[in-house]
This record gives C-alpha cells, sequence and structure tokens, in this order.
C-alpha cells in the first residue's frame, strides 16, 4: 500500500472514530454536490422522457411517408391519388413496412342543435392502423371497418359540442353545393396533443368518397408507416427515386408525386424537441460549474483543517506531491460518497416518477399528463464518468496551494 493511501486511510479512520469531527461547511459541501448531481440525473431522465414521449405521438399520430399527387384533379377539384397505381412501386423499393393505407381528408362543419365547428374528416380504410386512437380511447370503440358514417372524435371536440358516444350529428360539406351527412360517435378519445385533438375526427374512407364521387382506389394520399422510425428518411427518398424513375424515365406512369415524411411535415416540433437537448447541456455545466466550485472549497478546507499535518509532514521530509496525493485521496472519498448518494437519489425519483406519476403536468401545454422519465442506462453511466473525470482534474490546479505551506508557518495555528 502507498504511504499516501495509508496516510488518508488513517484521516479517514480517526474521523470515524470521533477524534476529529468535520466542520459543517463540509457537510454542506458534499450536500450541494449530491444536490447537483441529483440534478444533472433527473434533468436527463426528464428531458429523454419528453422528448420520447413527444417524438412518439407524432409518429403515431401521423403518417411516417405520405405519398400525393403532384397535380390538381381538375374535375374533383383537389389532388388526388390512386393507390392502386402507387402500390406496386411501394412495395418494390421499399422493405420492412408496417402497414399501407389510403387516406382521405375533407373539412367539414359538424353541427348540433346548439353549436357547430369546422374540422378535417379524417376517412381511412381497412388497413388503416387504429392502435394509438384504441389506447387513447375514454368512451366506446373505433369505428367499423363496414360502417360508413361511425366516427370517432377527440375529448375536446366533444365537450365543446356536448356529445357523447351513441350521439349523432349531421356534417356539412360545402363545394359547389352543400352535402349533409349524418355521423353517428362510435368512440371518444383522449391523445393531449392538441394539434390533432382540435383538428380531426376519423371515420371510414368511403364517407370521403361519397361525397366527393371518387373510386374506391382513390383518396388524398397514401400512408405508409415503417417499423422502425429511424428508416423514414432513406425510405421516403426511396419511393420518391422509385415514382420519378417510373414517370419520367420508365415512362410507365404518367402522374408525378409528392412524397413527404413526418420529419418534414412536423419541422417546428423536432426543432423545439433538439432545442431541449442545448437547455440539458446547459443545466449540466451550470450544475458541473457548482461542483467544481464546490470541490475546490472542499480540498480547501481539508488543508486548512489540517495545516498542522502537512506542516510535520514536510518537516519529515515529504515532498508537495506526496501530500497533494493524500488530500486528492481524501477529497475523492467525498466525490464518490456523492456520486453515490446523488445517483441513488436522482434515478431512485426518477424510477417513482416513471411509476406512479407523482408530479402531473398541463396536457393543454405539455402534451401530457405527467412528467415523463426515460432512463438511458449509458448515458447516467457516460455522465458519472465524466463527473468523476472532471472532479479529478478540478482537483489538481487547487492541490498545489500545499507547495505554499512553510513548516515554519504552521506554528502560528498551535
Amino acid at each position: 500500500m502507498k504511504t499516501e493511501i495509508f496516510i488518508a486511510q488513517r484521516l479517514q479512520l480517526k474521523a470515524n472514530d470521533g477524534e476529529q469531527k468535520s466542520s459543517p461547511s463540509l457537510a454542506i459541501a458534499t450536500i450541494g454536490i449530491v444536490l447537483a448531481i441529483t440534478v444533472m440525473i433527473l434533468s436527463l431522465t426528464i428531458v429523454s422522457g419528453f422528448k420520447s414521449e413527444i417524438s412518439n405521438k407524432i409518429y403515431a399520430l401521423d403518417s411516417h411517408i405520405k405519398v400525393s399527387n403532384a397535380s390538381v384533379n381538375e374535375a374533383a377539384g383537389v389532388s388526388t391519388v390512386d393507390i392502386s397505381d402507387v402500390l406496386p412501386v411501394i412495395q418494390s423499393s421499399v422493405t420492412d413496412i408496417k402497414s399501407v393505407s389510403l387516406i382521405a381528408e375533407q373539412p367539414v362543419i359538424i353541427k348540433t342543435e346548439s353549436d357547430f365547428k369546422g374540422i378535417a374528416f379524417k376517412g381511412v380504410d381497412a388497413n388503416y392502423d387504429w392502435s394509438t386512437i384504441s389506447q387513447a380511447l375514454t368512451d366506446g370503440n373505433v369505428p367499423r371497418n363496414d360502417a360508413v358514417n361511425e366516427v370517432v372524435i377527440s375529448q375536446k371536440t366533444a365537450n365543446l359540442l356536448n356529445l357523447k358516444v351513441g350521439d349523432s350529428f349531421y356534417a356539412y360539406h360545402i363545394a359547389d353545393k352543400i352535402k349533409t351527412r349524418k355521423c353517428t360517435i362510435s368512440g371518444i378519445f383522449c391523445t393531449n396533443f392538441d394539434e390533432f385533438d382540435s383538428n380531426y375526427v376519423l371515420g371510414n374512407i368511403a364517407f370521403v368518397q361519397g361525397l366527393n364521387k371518387w373510386k374506391d382506389s382513390e383518396g388524398c394520399y397514401v400512408s405508409i408507416d415503417m417499423n422502425n422510425v429511424n428508416d423514414i428518411l432513406i425510405a421516403s427518398n426511396d419511393i420518391y427515386t422509385a415514382l420519378a424513375r417510373a414517370c419520367f424515365i420508365d415512362r410507365s406512369s404518367n402522374t408525378a408525386y409528392n412524397v413527404t415524411n413526418t420529419l418534414n411535415n412536423n419541422a417546428s416540433f423536432f426543432s423545439w424537441l433538439d432545442l431541449l437537448d442545448m437547455n440539458v447541456v446547459i443545466i449540466i455545466i451550470l450544475m458541473a460549474a457548482v461542483s467544481a466550485f464546490t470541490l475546490i472549497s472542499v480540498l480547501l478546507m481539508i488543508v486548512l483543517e489540517r495545516i498542522k499535518m502537512v506542516g510535520l509532514l514536510k518537516t519529515l521530509g515529504a515532498t508537495n506531491q506526496s501530500i497533494r496525493h493524500i488530500f486528492i485521496y481524501l477529497t475523492h472519498k467525498i466525490i464518490l460518497k456523492s456520486v453515490v448518494y446523488g445517483n441513488i437519489i436522482g434515478i431512485g425519483l426518477s424510477v417513482l416518477q416513471n411509476m406512479f406519476h407523482v408530479v402531473k403536468l398541463n396536457p393543454e401545454a405539455y402534451y401530457m399528463p405527467y412528467v415523463p422519465i426515460e432512463i438511458d442506462v449509458v448515458t447516467l453511466i457516460v455522465l458519472n464518468v465524466c463527473i468523476l473525470a472532471i472532479s479529478y482534474l478540478t482537483l489538481l490546479g487547487p492541490s498545489h496551494i500545499i507547495s505554499s505551506i512553510k513548516p515554519t508557518t504552521t506554528m502560528r495555528f498551535e
């Protein structure tokens, strides 16, 4: 065992035996480091959870990839796409597809006896994935595939229009002439994503096709969802390339198509989520700075409390480097204890929030009713390694104050 470690351990044993008590300032400094580490961990888990929840909602509620007609159908007055024309190209150019469905959206006015609301009717075919809406249902069920007039509406729309499951309303489509259809509510959902809840009512695609006199294979766009969201950009580029080749090179198609993806269609949301990373970086830098200054204070306090020992060791021939190692080892005992306690508190609070959702949020402002948590073990390990490395580097400079202490000066502390 090295001499420096032996002396440091003996000093630690004396403190534990009660012969030498640490100052209250040292305890407060330790608490400050623990709180800083706790804040770092909570910042990472909360922001990671928030980004994950919002991203998952966007991916679930919006189509990963949309294929629409680049031109306008003069007869219909809107852009329409025939799924039978593009489906073979999509299936041949992209693999690992989760689902492909035909979507038709139509602005309508929902009218009850006492109120009305303008909204987009989103008609979906039998291949549409209802799992996200099914999980968000607060009452009732999703529409049956063969029920043209059954719809699901959001809880916000239901509250606004005083509607419930089983009620009916009239949907008005205003074009060359007003067309009216009666709809029955089969279910009410709440995704806590206001951009979706406030703007959409979901039903059968045949409802919109009937209003516009479209064929069964016609809609506003073809929706493609991937099994892995990381494949969205590559898949959308491959689909666009294949459709463009079919139109402009192979001449097997007379129609030009637009291909968009959810990353572009919701760019404002993803840019906002990216800004959250900057907030975490700022918090970690601030907490690291606080911890660094606290560690310097801890080292100085330990040196001052044992300044007579420093003089005695120098008198006995100990070098400045050896004495620095003793105090750095003592300080690192405090660092390790602080890291352990900080992790226990930070991870413990994160697990508690993740399991019981103790801290609530306003869903209209934050898109979810509680603070989300995501614990990434690798990220936490990297954070702890960085904390230990920065702590050691922080102590190297201030430890040189020991070299300025002279044995004769320590006599003043008798």
